[in-house]
C-alpha cells in the first residue's frame, strides 16, 4: 500500500506491514541517515588563497651582510616574504621565463571537547603547488596564462568522524591523496583587458559565488556554499575536483563584469560511489557528465577607475554579485521510488525516482563599512552570501546563508592580521524531511526529522612573519547533520558541538 509520508494514518495493515518488514525497515533507516552523513564528503570549500609570488618576494634587500652566516639566515627568514626564498636560483631562472612558482602549507589541528557524534582531535593538512606561465614574457604573446595546480592532502576527516555535520568544520579536508586540480589556458582580448577566456580544467570555487572578506574564515561553508556542495553530482567542480569547460569574463563599463560558464555536469567519471574516489589524480577529464552552466553578474562601487574628490572622504566600497547554475544531470528524488511510493515503504522497490536537471540562484554581497581616519590600514567590511534551490523533491539542501564581520588590523600596527566573526545556516528540504517521519513511521526505532544545521565562527589570523600565518578558531554548531541521530547514541540526536582549533599557513 502506497501511503504518502506526510499524510500517515493508522491504516488496518499498518501492523502487518511493520512486522512484515522490521528488519529491511531498520536497514532502510540506516540508510537514510546514512545519506545525510554522506554528504559530509561532499561539503567543500576553496583552500586559503595562494597568491603567486612576484621577484621582490624571494630576492629581499636585506643590507649589508653580517660577519655571521647565522644572523644572515635569521634575516632573510625574519625579511623575505617565502620560507625557502629564491630556492638556490630556481625561482630567477623560472622568471626568466616567464614562469612563477607557488607552494604553500597548510595544517591545523581541530578538537571537539563537547558535542559532536564522539569528542576528539584530528588533523589534517594541505600542500598546495601552482606553477603559472606568463606567455608574454616567455615567448611575446600577449595576455595569455597557462596556470596548472596540484594537490597534496592528508589527514583526518574531522567533521565526518567527529560532528557528522553538513558544513564541515574545514574547508581543506578531503580524501588523502596527491592529484591535478586545475589546468588551464586564459587569453584576454579587446582595449584595456575587457574580455578575457579561459578552458580547460577549473574549478568553480576559485571565482564563482565568492565573497572575498567570507575567505578568512576556516569552516568549508564560507568558500563553496552549501547549497551545490549537498546537491550537485559530486558536490560541484570545487576544491579538490573539478571540470573541463569555458569560462567567458566580460567587462563592458568599470562597474560591471559578467561570468559566464559551461562545464562537464559532473567532475567525476559517474555518480556511483565516493568522486575523490571515482577520479583519485584528477585526471580522469570526464565528459560524459550533462552540461552545468552558471553565470555571475557583478557590480562593484566606486566602480574600477572611477575619480575620487581629493577633498572628500574616500566612499566605502562594495561588491555585489547575482548568478545562478543549471546542471542538465538526472537527480536522485528525496521522498518516493520509482513507482511513486515512499522509500522509507516497505512494499516499495526502494530505487528513487529521477528528475531532469537541477537550478540555484544565489547573491553576494562584500561591504566595507569603516576606515580608521587616523589608520587607513584598519577597517570593518560585512559580507553576505544566500542561496536557494527550490525543488525540494530532488534537493537535500534548499537554502543555505553566511554572514559576517571582517576586521582588518584589529590592533594597532597588527596591519596584516584580520579578526573575523561569521556564520552559516543550511536548511535541510522538506521531502528530505518528509522521508525522515516515514521512516520513523514504518521502522521501529529513533528517527528524528531532520530541519537545519547553523554554525557560528570566530577567527583571528594572526601574520606571524611575511610567510608564517598562525591562526587560532572557534566554532560552534547546533543540530549537526540538520538533526541527526548520534550513532554512538541512537536515542538521541548529535548534540551540538564546541570546536576548537588551530590552523598555520606557510609560503614556501
Amino acid at each position: 500500500m502506497h501511503i504518502h509520508p506526510t499524510a500517515l494514518s493508522a491504516e488496518p495493515n499498518r501492523a502487518h506491514a511493520r512486522s512484515r518488514g522490521a528488519r529491511e525497515a531498520a536497514l532502510l533507516a540506516l540508510i537514510v541517515v546514512g545519506a545525510g552523513v554522506g554528504m559530509v564528503s561532499g561539503a567543500r570549500a576553496a583552500p586559503p588563497v595562494l597568491s603567486m609570488p612576484g621577484e621582490e618576494d624571494f630576492q629581499p634587500d636585506l643590507g649589508a651582510a653580517s660577519e655571521s652566516a647565522l644572523l644572515d639566515d635569521l634575516a632573510r627568514l625574519d625579511r623575505s616574504a617565502l620560507l625557502l626564498g629564491n630556492m638556490g636560483g630556481l625561482r630567477s631562472a623560472l622568471s626568466r621565463q616567464g614562469i612563477s612558482l607557488a607552494i604553500q602549507e597548510t595544517s591545523e589541528v581541530l578538537a571537539n571537547p563537547s558535542g559532536g557524534a564522539r569528542a576528539g582531535a584530528v588533523y589534517d593538512g594541505l600542500t598546495q603547488m601552482l606553477l603559472q606561465m606568463d606567455t608574454g614574457r616567455a615567448f611575446g604573446w600577449y595576455g595569455g596564462t597557462f596556470n596548472v595546480s596540484a594537490l597534496q592532502i592528508h589527514g583526518g576527516n574531522f567533521s565526518q568522524n567527529n560532528l557528522m555535520s553538513l558544513q564541515t568544520s574545514s574547508g581543506i579536508t578531503a580524501e588523502r591523496s596527491t592529484r591535478l586540480w586545475e589546468l588551464w589556458y586564459q587569453q584576454k582580448f579587446l582595449d584595456e583587458d575587457r574580455l578575457d577566456v579561459r578552458f580547460g580544467q577549473q574549478s568553480l570555487d576559485q571565482e564563482f559565488i565568492v565573497s572575498q572578506n567570507a575567505s578568512y574564515f576556516m569552516n568549508t561553508m564560507f568558500g563553496w556554499p552549501m547549497v551545490p556542495s549537498a546537491d550537485l553530482p559530486g558536490g560541484g567542480p570545487a576544491y579538490p575536483l573539478s571540470a573541463l569547460g569555458v569560462r567567458v569574463r566580460a567587462r563592458p563599463i568599470d562597474s560591471l563584469t559578467f561570468l559566464l560558464g559551461v562545464f562537464n555536469g559532473s567532475p567525476a567519471p559517474g555518480n556511483n560511489g565516493d568522486p575523490q574516489r571515482l577520479n583519485p589524480s584528477g585526471t580522469s577529464f570526464a565528459l560524459n557528465g550533462g552540461v552545468l552552466v552558471i553565470g555571475e553578474m557583478q557590480f562593484t562601487h566606486p566602480s574600477v577607475g572611477a575619480m575620487i574628490s581629493p577633498d572628500g572622504p574616500a566612499p566605502l566600497s562594495g561588491v555585489y554579485k547575482l548568478g545562478f547554475y543549471y546542471d542538465s544531470q538526472s537527480f536522485a528524488d528525496q521522498q518516493f521510488d520509482t513507482a511513486g511510493m515512499s522509500l522509507a515503504d516497505p512494499a516499495g522497490n526502494g530505487v528513487p525516482g529521477r528528475h531532469r536537471g537541477d537550478f540555484s540562484v544565489y547573491a553576494v554581497a562584500d561591504q566595507l563599512l569603516w576606515v580608521d581616519p587616523r589608520e587607513g590600514d584598519r577597517t570593518v567590511s560585512l559580507f553576505a552570501r544566500v542561496m536557494g534551490a527550490p525543488q525540494a523533491d530532488r534537493n537535500l539542501i534548499t537554502f543555505s546563508a553566511n554572514a559576517g564581520l571582517t576586521m582588518h588590523e584589529p590592533f594597532l600596527h597588527r596591519d596584516a592580521d584580520t579578526l573575523g566573526i561569521g556564520m552559516g545556516l543550511a536548511k535541510v528540504s522538506g521531502d528530505a524531511g518528509a522521508l525522515d517521519k516515514a521512516t520513523a513511521f514504518y521502522g521501529s526505532g529513533y528517527v528524528p526529522i531532520r530541519g537545519s544545521e547553523t554554525y557560528v565562527e570566530v577567527t583571528y589570523q594572526y601574520q606571524a612573519t611575511a610567510w608564517l600565518q598562525l591562526q587560532p578558531d572557534v566554532q560552534y554548531v547546533f543540530t549537526p547533520g540538520g538533526g541527526l541521530a548520534n550513532p554512538n547514541d541512537p536515542t538521541r540526536r548529535i548534540g551540538n558541538a564546541l570546536v576548537l582549533g588551530v590552523r598555520t599557513n606557510i609560503l614556501f
